[in-house]
């Protein structure tokens, strides 16, 4: 026992200096497992240290900016087997002053005409996308600018078979339904083309939607049919009531999702999982991130959302667009600003009252 205690003593000005060393490579080795993900992350993902440094220390977030507002579009296409698969059903502009958390959301009308497209806005995408892969971004950013008088940043485009997915993942969704309303023409995915054998009215191609004014839950494939359906008979079948219901169900959507545990890490994996899925854009996982910290900060009833209306001289309604007669579009139904083809400076006026003001008394 006493030749023990010796040698120990012999050697026990070694003996921190190896807890040292040995502490040292532990917490080395804990680091490297640590951060080599997160490297590998910001690596692949080609996040800037500017965006990663807003994401660590709750900096400003370094989001491209025009006159402190970053403008985005939001493009929801029926995707998969659906007729018309890539023509967006549903777009979105929204402007967030990331200091003050101003922000401002507004549909845009499918089916306004663009000489540039010579066709409808909502053709931009898909004209876009056969060109080359990313190409229905780039095009659709360029048409909704010439639109808003706004830049557009970033771009999302939303695959509505991927929404109905999210939706269904954080429990479903309660929705104040406005109005009753009832659809007898709502499509029933796959049977696009059926013959319907002697029925000329193709009534075997649709189902008969209900919706009951009031809160209602609903479960992913319900909010869809809520927010697609555009055969209704008075206003709730117009674009413009589309446009009200898809701006609910998306910012009822961002405040359930922002409700998630964070320490439920399975669902935070299969809710980014999906949402990876379910749409395409040209922001990076960084910017994403940061885009999602700026939508937490915002309250979603005090967002400003006016609307982009048509006239209606039947209900002496005024609007800022126009349905011009069919024969001078080829028997389209489109929609041009009311001061002419191509000339939205009024529209720019409007969105711009609404950008700088609480609230904009510029009128149709």
């Amino acid at each position: 026992m006493q030749k023990i205690k010796r040698r120990l003593l012999k050697y026990s000005h070694l003996i921190k200096p190896i807890i040292t060393v040995f502490l040292i490579l532990f917490v080395l080795v804990i680091l490297y497992k640590i951060l080599f993900p997160i490297y590998i992350f910001v690596r692949d993902n080609k996040i800037s240290p500017q965006v990663l440094s807003s994401l660590l220390f709750n900096s400003s977030p370094p989001l491209t900016q025009t006159n402190g507002r970053t403008n985005l579009v939001i493009l929801g296409i029926a995707g998969g087997n659906h007729e018309g698969p890539y023509l967006t059903d549903s777009i979105i502009f929204m402007s967030l002053n990331l200091q003050n958390q101003d922000t401002l959301m507004l549909s845009i009308p499918r089916d306004i005409y663009l000489s540039t497209l010579k066709d409808k806005i909502n053709i931009a995408y898909e004209t876009g996308e056969k060109k080359k892969r990313g190409g229905g971004l780039i095009l659709s950013k360029a048409t909704i600018e010439e639109v808003v008088g706004q830049p557009i940043h970033y771009a999302w485009v939303v695959d509505f078979s991927g929404f109905q997915k999210l939706i269904d993942l954080v429990g479903g969704l309660d929705i104040q339904v406005e109005r009753s309303f009832e659809d007898n023409e709502y499509p029933i995915a796959g049977k696009e083309n059926a013959d319907c054998k002697d029925d000329k009215e193709y009534k075997c191609r649709y189902e008969t939607l209900h919706f009951e004014a009031g809160l209602q839950h609903m479960d992913g494939e319900t909010a869809l049919k809520f927010v697609r359906s555009r055969h209704a008979q008075g206003d709730e079948g117009t674009d413009f009531a589309r446009g009200k219901r898809q701006q609910k169900v998306i910012l009822t959507l961002k405040d359930k999702i922002l409700q998630t545990d964070k320490k439920d890490i399975g669902k935070i994996k299969s809710l980014l999982q999906s949402f990876d899925q379910a749409t395409q854009t040209d922001m990076n996982w960084g910017e994403i991130l940061l885009l999602g910290k700026v939508f937490e900060t915002i309250k979603t009833d005090q967002i400003k959302r006016p609307v982009l209306d048509s006239t209606d001289e039947i209900n002496d309604k005024k609007g800022f667009l126009v349905n011009p007669p069919l024969w001078e579009y080829d028997g389209q139904w489109v929609l041009i600003p009311r001061t002419g083809e191509d000339n939205f400076e009024e529209i720019h006026q409007y969105i711009d009252c609404w950008l700088e003001q609480p609230k904009c008394s510029l009128l149709p």
